[in-house]
């Protein structure tokens, strides 16, 4: 835990050196599209130490100077299935989005989108010594934290404080000053695949790239498409990518659960190409120019001219109904929405005081999706574009640009977590067993 508590802090330290230089990138990693943002930032003298709970998160103004995307390769369930591919994709999306901005970028944070994340929470209590919380305090809290054995292999990606108790008085975000007899913290910790996790810093220094940070691309999405009332209130974003599904669940502003399932767009592109017996290229053109999952009468009669869209007419001349498409495409959208369920229940979401369900990534674009997903998840179901931000061009503000822009605010407005405080050598967790959640009813 020390080892990785010391790489974090490094990381952390990396991104201000390049906020103060004025330049950083973010890399959006999906299994079907690499997207890249570099970020231009206000200068040195932007960071205010009394931003967020911790010293180190400090926030920034930026604007978009640089965008550039291009199709994934080499990745598979959002992890990286063939180093070399992938590595050669990352290069050039990078070198693209440099030469719109102009400038050379040195330093990227990125997403990861697979590596099988799994959401605990962690509990801890300490007694104030002085009768009022100093900063200090907030590290031996954090430190007090019962962990869990994560399992063999497993890294922590995010460890939030989500709510601070002073002598029983809860919900508090920043507890400092507070005076009292003791102090109490609920933390989320989220944890991945440490092969996965590696393998894509691998990559990514393989490009002549510094690495100042990962994110979960859940996260990001959530902070990218819910608005400022649904994060308070609760919600749930569900970000439907290529490779994966992510699941991520908002309240009071702060993310309580993260998960993903193996099922994406590549799935129902790969129905349709075995259905049809056409190639994946144009499966994915029949998916994105006349797919849908709720049929009506007209689509009986809307005939598809399959060598139309392989723009050979001479092998082969089939036509199918666009209800005949449908059938194809809605039985695994409806399996995708399943495994949403299951992680939604699993999360407590029927407990939060708003279920509202956003849902984005590029496989949220697909005609009626939001009707099915509002019968099968719930009734407050909407589609959910990303937050507008200074200097991106339209072409970058579809909901398949959730994570890339989520991870543009992170970068600039990040949340404090457990290696951004001094910790005490001897504060560190001892690893003991805790039932996971046990905080989310008592607390939520």
């Amino acid at each position: 835990m020390r080892d990785l508590y010391q790489g974090q802090r490094a990381m952390r330290n990396m991104r201000r050196q390049a906020m103060q230089r004025g330049v950083i990138a973010v890399l959006d990693i999906g299994t079907s599209k690499i997207g890249c943002l570099v970020l231009q930032f206000d200068g040195p003298g932007q960071f205010r130490e009394t931003d967020g709970v911790g010293p180190m998160a400090g926030q920034s103004n930026f604007r978009v100077i640089g965008t550039a995307h291009t199709r994934s390769r080499g990745m598979r369930f959002g992890e990286i299935d063939n180093m070399a591919e992938t590595e050669r994709a990352i290069r050039t999306v990078i070198q693209s989005a440099q030469k719109v901005a102009g400038v050379r970028v040195d330093h990227v944070i990125a997403c990861v989108s697979g590596a099988r994340p799994q959401s605990y929470g962690l509990a801890g209590e300490i007694r104030l010594d002085a009768g009022k919380v100093a900063e200090d305090d907030i590290a031996r809290v954090l430190g007090a934290c019962d962990v869990p054995d994560f399992g063999r292999g497993r890294e922590v990606l995010h460890a939030q404080p989500v709510n601070f108790a002073v002598d029983g008085r809860s919900g508090l975000n920043d507890p400092r000053e507070h005076t009292g007899d003791r102090l109490a913290v609920d933390m989320h910790v989220l944890t991945i695949d440490g092969d996965a996790a590696g393998n894509l810093v691998h990559c990514i220094r393989r490009c002549d790239m510094e690495l100042a940070g990962v994110a979960s691309a859940s996260y990001a999405s959530g902070l990218a498409a819910l608005v400022e009332d649904e994060q308070e209130l609760g919600a749930a974003c569900v970000d439907l990518g290529g490779g994966t599904t992510g699941v991520s669940v908002f309240i009071k502003k702060h993310m309580i659960f993260a998960d993903a399932v193996r099922f994406g767009g590549d799935l129902i592109t790969m129905d349709i190409a075995k259905g049809l017996r056409v190639s994946h290229a144009v499966a994915e053109r029949l998916k994105t120019l006349h797919g849908g999952v709720e049929a009506t009468g007209r689509d009986d009669r809307e005939m598809i001219e399959l060598g139309g869209e392989t723009g050979d007419w001479e092998t082969d001349r089939r036509s199918i109904s666009r209800a005949d498409l449908i059938g194809i495409m809605r039985p695994r959208v409806e399996e995708i929405l399943e495994k949403v369920a299951e992680l939604l229940d699993a999360a407590g979401f029927e407990f939060m005081p708003s279920r509202q369900i956003v849902l984005t990534g590029g496989g949220s674009q697909i005609p009626g999706l939001d009707v099915l997903a509002a019968r099968m998840l719930g009734q407050n179901v909407r589609i959910g574009r990303p937050l507008r931000i200074q200097g991106l061009p339209h072409n970058a503000t579809a909901p398949s640009f959730s994570s890339a822009i989520g991870l543009a605010l992170l970068t600039a407005h990040p949340q404090d977590e457990w290696w951004d405080f001094a910790m005490p050598a001897e504060a560190y967790p001892a690893r003991s067993l805790k039932r996971a959640y046990r905080w989310f009813k008592s607390n939520w």
